[in-house]
């Protein structure tokens, strides 16, 4: 299979190379993290340094099992006189790497860039040893362009239909996009994800009720929700388990990169708020495929996931505003101190959602930069009011400069 550059993400791990840092790729599995290694394991090669490629997902790294095997395996392959670049994906497969990383973290010849699916795991473990001397680097399912790249699709309204339905997984382009296909991919997917990361992990003995919490969040996509509302809803369908019980389930599967977590944030209190959070899955493709059917009912939950995947690789750290007289979908704040509001509708064709999408946006009395994204038709971009209004195929192929 053609192999394609994510380009934007190998600049990014280069540029920390030689800068006294670990290099940790992080994201749910199957996001194409082995195959970023695997390029840079073809251009550090090609300029004459040496690479101890070690992949825990074959099986002939099976015999690695601690950091005892793994130091043991990095020095009857480590060369003298050359930059010795130690990859390794799925690290977390190994007991204590920590350890192994720390000591080979000193030596000047060698650069470290490891790869995991656990959130929990790899912040806790390095955090304690290696303190802020490693970088993480989140990588996403891939982005609408990348999309169109990856599967050779036109730019135009069915393409973006299918990335709606069908999400951003790469390995989707190994098979046809065809729904059935790509259905039963995703669900191996998911259920790679729920048993090697969440139940082997951290030992789950309730696995009907993870797999039926995972649907309920899947369903109740962008809504805000607490442990305590899960905890009632549960027990009228018969089953007794306690809010922190939930929210345990709940972070390990933040942990395994499947949902994220988006908390309210009081604008006019500024503030980060509590209680009831919204959840937006890594992928809205496996999203779509956990709830099944067509995406007539729920285009709306799915477009909100777009677009806050979207953000998240704009590099804006994203939350649910709330108002005394309404929500904002999201507040989006980036490390070089800007601040955006954005609505997120499908269509807004009355004067009823237009005064809900658009107004609750004027409410806010700050300078920042408002907007309504939606697939209106024949709507590119106009403003109104300080409130300016873009079609999710230019935010998506623009951003907020469509």
């Amino acid at each position: 299979m053609e192999i394609i550059k994510r380009q934007q993400y190998i600049d990014k791990i280069k540029h920390y190379l030689d800068k006294d840092t670990i290099i940790v790729l992080t994201g749910q599995r199957r996001v194409g993290k082995s195959y970023m290694l695997q390029q840079l394991w073809r251009e550090m090669e090609s300029t004459g340094d040496n690479v101890i490629f070690i992949d825990k997902e074959k099986h002939e790294f099976d015999n690695i099992r601690n950091y005892q095997d793994l130091n043991a395996y990095i020095e009857s392959h480590r060369k003298k006189n050359v930059i010795n670049y130690i990859m390794i994906d799925e690290v977390q497969d190994i007991s204590d790497f920590e350890r192994s990383l720390r000591s080979f973290y000193s030596e000047k010849d060698v650069e470290i860039i490891v790869t995991g699916s656990n959130a929990k795991m790899l912040s806790s473990e390095l955090a304690t040893l290696i303190g802020g001397r490693y970088k993480e680097i989140y990588i996403q399912p891939l982005s609408y362009t990348e999309f169109l790249l990856f599967h050779h699709l036109d730019d135009n309204e069915q393409s973006l239909s299918l990335y709606i339905d069908l999400g951003g997984m790469p390995g989707l382009a190994r098979i046809e996009l065809d729904k059935t296909f790509a259905r039963e991919y995703q669900n191996d997917i998911i259920n790679t994800v729920l048993l090697k990361d969440i139940v082997a992990r951290n030992s789950v003995r309730n696995v009907p009720f993870l797999e039926r919490l995972v649907h309920f969040l899947a369903d109740n996509e962008g809504k805000l929700i607490s442990a305590t509302t899960i905890s009632k809803y549960m027990k009228g369908q018969g089953e007794t388990i306690t809010p922190s019980a939930i929210i345990n389930y709940q972070q390990m599967m933040v942990d395994a990169y499947m949902i994220h977590r988006v908390a309210r944030f009081n604008i006019r209190g500024k503030r980060l708020l509590e209680n009831n959070d919204k959840y937006y899955f890594g992928d809205h493709g496996l999203r779509n495929a956990i709830v099944g059917g067509t995406r007539e009912g729920d285009i709306e939950k799915v477009i909100e996931n777009v677009v806050f995947q979207q953000l998240i690789r704009m590099g804006y750290d994203v939350n649910v505003g709330q108002l005394q007289a309404g929500e904002i979908d999201f507040v989006c704040q980036h490390s070089d101190g800007k601040r955006a509001y954005v609505q997120v509708a499908y269509i807004i064709a009355s004067e009823e959602t237009r005064q809900r999408e658009f107004g609750n946006l004027k409410a806010i009395r700050d300078n920042y930069p408002k907007y309504v994204i939606s697939m209106t038709p024949l709507v590119t971009r106009n403003d109104e009011e300080g409130v300016t209004h873009i079609h999710l195929h230019q935010f998506l192929t623009k951003g907020f400069d469509a």
